[in-house]
């Protein structure tokens, strides 16, 4: 087709991109202005070899990750928790904002995907922060909710996983968030789908989950033991901190 001397707006080149920004052009400007070039060079690894995976859309994305690094220094944080792990790339940018006797317990039901990142977090000196563990994460949460040695443990808590059980995780997580500690929900905004009519051409698994954040979204905003505050970072993150 011949060019109609428009000029057409730049398209954004983040693998697995989520940002609710209007402009793919914004975007790309933030990537290559402030955080590919902050960017730690084995999350840049690792960021390249997930964008090589069929679902790199899962993996979180460059800003998030920049976001992520930073507010876990800004909190001192240093004991975690990180429910659905993928790759690894939201773990390594935890575990290298971390102390180095800071530790990370990481739940994912599937290890293949998190050994694909495993070397590089290794080779980025990191590995002995994170405890991995294979499989569901609600029994694992319940063991912990039912031990006291665990309440108010953890310093900070991200999750990134079945958008289905959020509220289940919410439940038990604020047991185990020590009072001042926060709890990231990633995924709140879902693909801007919470605002779209009910007749609006949906992906199938975005109609599927839709209902189930805006439950969270509702019963967050409503939670007296939390201060909030929803960015559209990313594909949306809830930052609770536990007040009580």
């Amino acid at each position: 087709m011949a060019s109609t001397g428009e000029t057409q707006p730049a398209k954004h080149q983040e693998v697995g991109h989520k940002s609710l920004l209007q402009s793919d052009a914004l975007y790309q400007y933030i990537l290559e202005t402030s955080v590919y070039p902050r960017e730690p060079e084995p999350m840049k690894e690792l960021r390249e070899v997930t964008a090589k995976h069929p679902w790199n859309l899962m993996t979180t994305s460059a800003d998030e990750g920049q976001f992520l690094n930073l507010l876990l220094k800004l909190i001192n944080a240093k004991n975690t928790m990180e429910i659905g792990v993928y790759t690894g790339y939201s773990l390594l940018s935890t575990a290298l904002a971390l102390p180095d006797d800071g530790k990370i317990l990481a739940l994912d039901i599937n290890r293949e995907n998190y050994e694909i990142g495993l070397p590089i977090i290794e080779k980025a000196g990191v590995a002995h922060k994170i405890d991995f563990r294979e499989g569901p994460a609600l029994p694992l949460l319940d063991q912990m909710v039912d031990d006291a040695s665990f309440h108010g443990s953890f310093d900070f808590i991200f999750v990134d996983a079945d958008k289905d059980n959020y509220l289940n995780y919410h439940k038990r997580l604020i047991d185990l968030v020590k009072i001042g500690g926060v709890i990231g929900y990633d995924n709140t905004l879902w693909n801007g789908s919470l605002v779209a009519p009910p007749d609006a051409p949906l992906r199938k698994y975005v109609r599927y989950y839709r209902d189930f954040v805006l439950e969270l979204n509702k019963a967050l905003a409503a939670d007296p033991r939390v201060e909030i505050c929803q960015l559209p970072v990313g594909d949306g993150i809830t930052l609770c901190r536990r007040v009580c």
